[in-house]
């Protein structure tokens, strides 16, 4: 609130806001205002400082989105030979060699 010559402290941003600014515990409490302007403290809600519903869902379509299988990769023109990657878990990968069947083994 520029034009109001105010700072408001209180929870953490739930979405991008311009002047909006996230600050940890220790900076939150050292903030120092400009001359002329009042500082208002928001008490956290001690409800909700654990994870919420939202946060547990955001957690399980992340893990969600890291097992899905990669699609199979083509080697790149110019690399005859080159392995091809048929699925992918986290850092590891199944490849097999392009001179072999797919539908073998």
């Amino acid at each position: 609130m520029y034009a109001d010559s105010t700072c408001v402290l209180g929870p953490l941003a739930t979405y991008a806001e311009p002047h909006c600014y996230d600050l940890c515990a220790d900076h939150a409490d050292r903030l120092t205002a400009p001359n002329g302007w009042e500082v208002i403290r928001l008490a956290p809600d001690p409800a909700a400082a654990g994870p919420s519903s939202d946060d547990l869902e955001a957690l399980a379509n992340a893990v969600r989105e890291a097992a899905r299988p990669l699609p199979p990769r083509e080697p790149r023109p110019g690399t005859p030979g080159a392995p091809v990657e048929v699925t992918r878990r986290g850092h590891l990968r199944m490849v097999r060699d392009p001179g072999t069947n797919s539908s073998e083994g």
